[in-house]
């Protein structure tokens, strides 16, 4: 927010230096981050009369002014102004005056004739980008006087980045009880006075939706001039907080809004249909907007409707159908008070934002609507001249002010230092915090302009505030370090991402919240969990799959010429869970289990002389997820299943020891396509929690005796799957002690005999490894071993020896 130092002044006036208020509100939690001066250095600039103007003799654009600079003799200059003439009051830059920029003016000679000085534009003063003739001054500005003098241009504008709970600094008034605070001098209101009311006339004004506005009052002001000048004192302030000067009206609006936090809306009476009506909007409804923007609405946005029609979205902008224009003769004043949590993220739903919702949707003072529509009409009145009808309020549903409790022990142990008493009332009593105290506890009820005020924490942190922080001292923290052992079997975050990096992946860390489609292509997702203020209108949901972001990081390299790309991530995911409770790490009914994700696109290696190029495949990337699992990877088990983002055939779903962790596949070619890769990437994705307990390595004994080698081949059937046989021989051998020899097991062929014209069978060959730890294995008890497999696996599966 940005503002003039002069105009803060007025309200709270320390005794302090421009630096010095800067330093005092930054510390205080009012972090100012910018100081400039209002106008650029320059000098020997006064207020000048022009007296006679007379065309130039040889140039047609050029004429010659007569000139009173309070020097008691008329100068004569030569301007090509299209605004001069007689009788106006300008800046004049006299010889030797310096204009920003070191330009030092000088006697000249324009087409023959001398001028003694230059007259000013706005923009030659650095003043503001106004350029289209010369800076007209006020007619009673005393002649000869410092043009700095004459418009305050020795001022500072104050630039302050607020955090988002201090809404009741979103104002000159707010940020000047602060000052007041801080430094103890008086408050100085603006006057809030009765206008008297010289008419009747009311706006009926039906408020249908609580939830939405909880406050709305309003009066009709007729006969305004809306083509009135807004004031110069007026207009400086404006330009000075950045707003740019539109109309007396408009004008009047956004000073109350900078001066007292009160976003307002001016109708035009004569283009009002009828009352207005408070309400929601229905789904399809249309809007045209004050900046020319016309939106289509939802239930969920506030409205003001007149005749059925919207004609304003509530807390957020004006419509340009009830606008004000300069022939408006009749108007109605409207200030409501809308609740936040109906305002927040609704412009940037239509991708814009304005000063009135950036103030609605963090809070704004509810009690003081009366107070601040008097001030409003009574600026319009001195400016536009009118007759003011009565003030309608209504009060309809407003915020509970629940008093906090403040423990002064607990404060004394936050801060670190022993805050007396007598200063926490007086700091409380400064803040306009209302308390009563009872046994050394403090219970404040926060006012109607404070949203920020909840917990205790919130008060303590007001006394360290207005108490000061560089007055608690910066003494190191004393704590007791207790060293624990951190177990063998547990590989936490950090653990996971080293092993995904040692297998040459890039850590991505990529949004929550995603686009709707994504939940639909990539997890199935028909209702995923929607956010009630998203940043942006495509992120408007949470994922509940990792696998789409990794898609994304892809496509953005690939879009980048980059050949070759292995990216994961770890995080969390959100799913709806109805057994989920409310405590201090969840949220009733939403599952937040983390999970990690990799994905692999691209040749399976870096491209070498050595090795075929190839892309990457399900193997592939099925090897780099058992180097994850570690000394898990022995229960790991690909059963083949479909998945929504993944290949129907080239998809499994993970099995650790007989739990599902997560899926491994290629992408599915549709989205492959969407996505327009030339080939689809391989992904998994798998529970963290699931793989983070990792077996212990348990030591056995080396044998000295030599392993033994056999192969076995069978004929079985197409259907039957190398996990099948892998299955049965396993179970074969944990329940025959006689089999406890055996090692290893490991497939390495599979052939089929296409020339015969048969094809529903598969000859499949493995390796077996057999070693007794205490004994040389002879050749009938390693032919006992090799029988009693093959007869499992007759029983099982009906396979036949291979000859």
């Amino acid at each position: 927010m940005q503002f003039p130092e002069s105009w803060l002044r007025t309200f709270a006036n320390p005794g302090l230096s421009t630096d010095e208020l800067s330093h005092r509100l930054t510390m205080a939690g009012l972090e100012v981050e910018e100081t400039a001066a209002a106008a650029p250095p320059f000098t020997g600039i006064v207020v000048a009369h022009i007296v006679e103007i007379a065309p130039h003799p040889d140039a047609d654009k050029l004429r010659v002014c007569q000139v009173d600079d309070g020097s008691g003799s008329l100068l004569q200059i030569v301007c090509g102004a299209p605004n001069a003439a007689a009788g106006l009051k300008v800046p004049l830059a006299r010889i030797g005056a310096r204009l920003p920029g070191d330009m030092k003016i000088s006697k000249a000679k324009m087409r023959g004739v001398e001028s003694f000085g230059m007259l000013c534009s706005a923009r030659e003063l650095g003043i503001s980008q106004d350029h289209g003739g010369l800076l007209e001054l006020a007619a009673d500005a005393q002649v000869g006087l410092s043009i700095r003098e004459a418009l305050d241009l020795d001022d500072t504008l104050f630039t302050i980045k607020l955090t988002p709970n201090r809404a009741d600094c979103l104002s000159i008034l707010g940020v000047a009880r602060e000052v007041a605070a801080l430094t103890g001098v008086p408050l100085i209101m603006p006057a809030f006075d009765a206008v008297p009311v010289e008419l009747e006339d009311r706006l009926a004004v039906d408020v249908q939706a609580p939830d939405l506005c909880g406050r709305f009052a309003g009066r009709v002001v007729r006969g305004v001039n809306a083509r009135a000048a807004t004031p110069a004192w007026m207009k400086s302030r404006l330009e000075r907080a950045g707003q740019r000067s539109i109309s007396a009206l408009v004008d009047i609006s956004n000073y109350v809004m900078l001066e007292l936090g009160r976003p307002t809306h001016v109708f035009d009476l004569q283009r009002v249909d009828g009352g207005l009506t408070v309400r929601w909007a229905r789904s399809g409804e249309t809007l045209e907007l004050l900046n020319g923007q016309t939106v289509t609405l939802e239930p969920d946005v506030g409205i003001v409707a007149a005749g059925g029609m919207p004609e304003s979205l509530a807390g957020i902008m004006g419509g340009e159908a009830s606008a004000v224009t300069l022939d408006t003769t009749d108007i109605y004043l409207e200030a409501a008070f809308w609740w936040p949590e109906a305002i927040m993220g609704r412009s940037k739903r239509f991708k814009f934002s304005s000063e009135a919702s950036h103030r609605f949707e963090r809070g704004v003072d509810f009690d003081s609507i009366p107070q601040h529509l008097e001030r409003m009409t009574r600026l319009i009145i001195d400016i536009c001249g009118g007759q003011a009808g009565p003030i309608d309020d209504q009060i309809v549903n407003l915020p509970p002010r629940a008093p906090v409790d403040m423990r002064l022990a607990r404060c004394h142990r936050i801060l670190g230092v022993p805050v007396e008493q007598s200063e926490v009332e007086r700091i409380f009593t400064s803040l306009n915090l209302p308390f009563t105290l009872q046994d050394g506890v403090f219970t404040v009820t926060p006012p109607s302009y404070r949203f920020d005020i909840f917990i205790e924490e919130d008060l303590i942190e007001e006394v360290a505030r207005v108490y000061g922080f560089e007055r608690i001292p910066d003494l190191p923290p004393l704590a007791r370090a207790e060293m624990r052992v951190a177990p063998e079997t547990l590989r936490g975050p950090h653990a996971l991402r080293r092993i995904m990096a040692g297998l040459d992946y890039q850590e991505v860390v990529n949004f929550s919240f995603v686009e709707e489609a994504w939940e639909t292509d990539y997890a199935g997702n028909s209702d995923p969990i929607r956010l009630l203020n998203p940043i942006a209108s495509q992120l408007a949901v949470m994922r509940s799959g990792l696998i789409g972001g990794l898609v994304a990081n892809i496509v953005h390299n690939a879009n980048r010429k980059q050949s070759r790309v292995r990216v994961f991530e770890l995080g969390r995911v959100f799913a709806r869970d109805a057994s989920v409770g409310d405590t201090d790490l969840t949220v009733a009914g939403v599952d937040q289990p983390q999970r990690l994700a990799g994905a692999a696109w691209g040749p399976a290696v870096d491209e070498q002389w050595g090795t075929p190029t190839r892309h990457v495949d399900f193997y592939d990337v099925k090897m780099d997820v058992e180097v994850l699992l570690g000394e898990q990877a022995g229960g790991l088990v690909c059963v083949a299943a479909t998945h929504p983002a993944l290949h129907p055939g080239r998809s499994a779903r993970l099995v650790l020891d007989g739990r599902d962790i997560g899926w491994l596949g290629e992408l599915h070619p549709r989205l492959a396509q969407k996505a327009e890769l030339t080939h689809a990437p391989v992904v998994f994705e798998v529970d963290v929690q699931a793989i983070s307990a990792a077996r212990l390595p348990q030591p056995t004994e080396v044998s000295r005796q030599p392993i033994v080698v056999r192969d076995l081949a069978v004929w079985v059937d197409v259907k039957v799957s190398y996990q099948d046989l892998l299955g049965t021989l396993s179970q074969t051998i944990a329940s025959n002690a006689t089999l406890s020899v055996i090692k290893d097991i490991k497939l390495f062929d599979v052939w089929r005999d296409k020339a015969a014209g048969d094809v529903s069978e598969k000859s499949m060959a493995f390796h077996f490894w057999l070693q007794d730890p205490e004994v040389t294995l002879d050749d009938a008890r390693v032919e006992q071993c090799m029988s009693l497999l093959l007869q499992a696996l007759v029983s099982a599966h009906g396979v036949r020896l291979r000859a």
